[in-house]
């Protein structure tokens, strides 16, 4: 009997162990001064944003992250696929990651590649066009903006 008893004992604190694990594995920690998030955890699907058209994948990041004042995102444009062109109301930084674009910019045109970042200002309009074959990645951010 006691040797039953130890053993459901072990299984038991193996369950734990290994649930602690599992919930490590899929559930970042969040308490202790930073917040991690993966790509496959906030990937969203979908068409181009602002009427770009084709298909895309967005990437928000600390959405529920309370106090955070910023909009940190990913956006991966398919061969095809854009941003449409539309009013900027905020400063927006474009990062370009991979691939290759066309950004309009007040109604001119000019290539974008890795390693480029580009300033959209209030008052501007731009869109962002994915070209060639590869996909096109950028990261964006901006200052989160109060909506009364």
């Amino acid at each position: 009997m006691k040797n039953v008893l130890i053993t459901l004992l072990s299984l038991a604190l193996l369950s734990v162990l290994a649930w602690q694990v599992t919930a490590n594995r899929t559930a970042p920690p969040q308490d202790k001064g930073y917040i991690l998030e993966r790509d496959a955890d906030v990937a969203q699907p979908g068409p181009g944003p602002h009427n770009g058209g084709g298909q895309s994948v967005g990437y928000s990041f600390f959405q529920k992250a309370e106090g955070f004042k910023f909009e940190f995102r990913k956006r991966v444009l398919k061969p095809g696929a854009a941003i449409g062109y539309h009013l900027q109301e905020i400063d927006e930084v474009y990062y370009i990651l991979s691939g290759s674009g066309v950004m309009q910019m007040n109604g001119k045109e000019f290539p974008v590649k890795p390693g480029d970042a580009i300033l959209t200002r209030p008052g501007s309009s731009h869109g962002l066009k994915q070209v060639g074959s590869e996909d096109l990645t950028l990261m964006i951010a901006y200052e989160k903006h109060s909506k009364n």
